[in-house]
């Protein structure tokens, strides 16, 4: 659902809940979101870059994956453990 910052639209990233379906977020989120789910362990932002596609070979373009991801964590759909990994938590 869009939503309106300083004038602009804007994609509400909504809270990622027990039982929650991914099917809420918009499809970019639903990638990487699957992206974190295929790696065997925590993934590191670069790995998940390149399991969506993303250009990670200049140093600034993985930043909106980047963004994307803390974005995700912050919202409870993904879990960062310590300084480096991506993690999808367990679906219960």
């Amino acid at each position: 659902m869009p939503g309106q910052v300083g004038g602009g639209a804007v994609m509400l990233i909504p809270h990622g809940e027990p039982g929650a379906d991914e099917s809420v977020l918009p499809p970019d989120y639903q990638r990487i979101i699957a992206a974190a789910r295929q790696a065997a362990g925590p993934a590191t932002a670069r790995e998940v870059g390149e399991a969506v596609g993303a250009d990670a070979s200049v140093r600034a373009k993985p930043e909106p994956l980047r963004s994307k991801l803390v974005g995700l964590v912050g919202r409870g759909w993904l879990r960062k453990l310590s300084d480096v990994p991506i993690h999808h938590p367990p679906v219960t």
